[in-house]
């Protein structure tokens, strides 16, 4: 079943337009979950008063985003909603959680080990200066969404592999008295590699986003570099822009 749609027929927004954003609005409120199957093009037409070409060109509008999946012998279905986060000086799982997009960590590798130069460089370290490393792989309702390696000089904080399964980086580093303040943030995009590609089950050459960031402290001391990748299909960063 299909929740209600109800369409302005005075506005100037084209029909198929409105039926779209009320479906994606539905989709990403979790009224229509993963997997949620809708009427069929012609019940749906039919219940709107719509024509059949303007329903099939919402649904295909949908289908274009991602949101939508046809199935032969099934119809149509729900895949997932897209995560948009805006940007700022939060966990990616904090704003998962508060989004009740059901978070969960994978560790991939953790350890203290030298830094690279240009990581050190980022931290403000003398090269080869040893920090704790490591590797996650995050999702959103058990869909993987990010593949993040972080780095946090020795000292700053006692982190452990369990912890980082159960808890975002930043809610660890403030509950070891950290107070964040400030980042220096890259966001840029490129494709997949192989094992990128694997572990976010996309295909080799994906466009992926790509941040890069390091934190600072209130004492203006670099406490955390990451650099993240997500699948472009599934995140999105939301910028506020101002005049000046």
């Amino acid at each position: 079943m299909t929740p209600s749609i109800r369409i302005d027929r005075s506005s100037p927004v084209p029909l198929y337009f409105q039926v779209a954003q009320r479906l994606e609005q539905l989709i990403e409120s979790g009224e229509m979950p993963p997997g949620h199957r809708l009427d069929n093009e012609i019940a749906l037409a039919d219940q709107l008063g719509l024509s059949r070409p303007t329903m099939r060109h919402a649904i295909q509008h949908l289908v274009d985003k991602g949101l939508l999946v046809r199935k032969r012998g099934v119809g149509t279905q729900v895949v997932h909603a897209p995560v948009r986060r805006r940007v700022e000086l939060s966990s990616l799982f904090d704003d998962l959680d508060r989004a009740h997009r059901q978070p969960r960590t994978e560790i991939l590798s953790f350890g203290v080990q030298p830094v690279p130069e240009d990581v050190a460089a980022a931290l403000r370290l003398p090269a080869g200066t040893d920090a704790i490393a490591f590797q996650r792989l995050r999702y959103a309702q058990d869909e993987p969404l990010a593949l993040m390696h972080n780095y946090v000089p020795v000292g700053v904080a006692e982190l452990s592999a369990e912890a980082l399964t159960r808890h975002g980086l930043y809610q660890l580093l403030r509950d070891a008295g950290v107070q964040l303040r400030i980042a220096e943030q890259t966001i840029c995009a490129r494709k997949a590699g192989a094992t990128e590609a694997r572990l976010l089950r996309e295909t080799r050459g994906a466009p992926l986003l790509t941040m890069q960031r390091t934190a600072y402290d209130h004492a203006n001391r670099a406490v955390e570099y990451g650099s993240h990748v997500y699948r472009a299909s599934r995140y999105s960063f939301e910028f506020t822009l101002v005049s000046r």
